[in-house]
């Protein structure tokens, strides 16, 4: 009984309009797990252990492809170095067609922009470099590396001038206040 409460209460948070949702990390695990309850997400996948058998913690590249995330807006082309920190990011569709029918709006590339398909600059061993995710109605957005480590230019091992004190990750927490507002 109580398990069929919770599950109407997630239910009922995911189709409502005025939310919005951000799984990083294991909240992207977390929330591919719950995919049955969030409009929009019945092809995300699961996410097993990376391809090389152990935890990745490192600085990535990756590019930001054009979508309808709330978080992504106004960032489509964008290509900016991320924290990767996790054992099982390994995104495992369930078959080519399902793959085909997400809508994909991070990907690992490597340093001439295209999408890494080889360790270490994809370093989970997706395929096609995908590390993020959102829904139809881009309201949920899920994500292996962790945008919120380098949202301050001091935390980025090198960054152009023009950056400021606040690296471009943060604009993604600027879209979320102003979808909300």
């Amino acid at each position: 009984l109580f398990q069929a409460r919770l599950q109407d209460e997630f239910t009922a948070f995911f189709e409502r309009h005025d939310t919005i949702s951000l799984g990083v990390c294991n909240g992207c695990q977390m929330l591919s797990h719950l995919r049955e309850m969030i409009p929009g997400t019945d092809s995300w996948p699961q996410f097993l252990r990376n391809k090389s058998e152990q935890f990745e913690a490192r600085l990535n590249l990756v590019e930001i492809e054009k979508s309808v995330s709330v978080f992504l807006s106004g960032m489509a082309g964008s290509r900016l170095p991320i924290a990767t920190s996790h054992g099982e990011g390994r995104a495992l569709f369930a078959d080519t067609t399902t793959q085909g029918s997400v809508q994909v709006v991070l990907r690992y590339v490597d340093n001439y922009g295209a999408v890494a398909d080889a360790y270490p600059a994809n370093p989970n061993g997706s395929v096609d470099g995908i590390c993020g995710l959102t829904s139809t109605d881009g309201r949920a957005t899920i994500m292996m590396p962790h945008p919120e480590r380098v949202v301050r230019t001091t935390q980025n091992s090198w960054h152009p001038d023009t950056w400021g004190d606040d690296s471009p990750w943060l604009r993604i927490f600027r879209n979320a206040r102003a979808a909300l507002s």
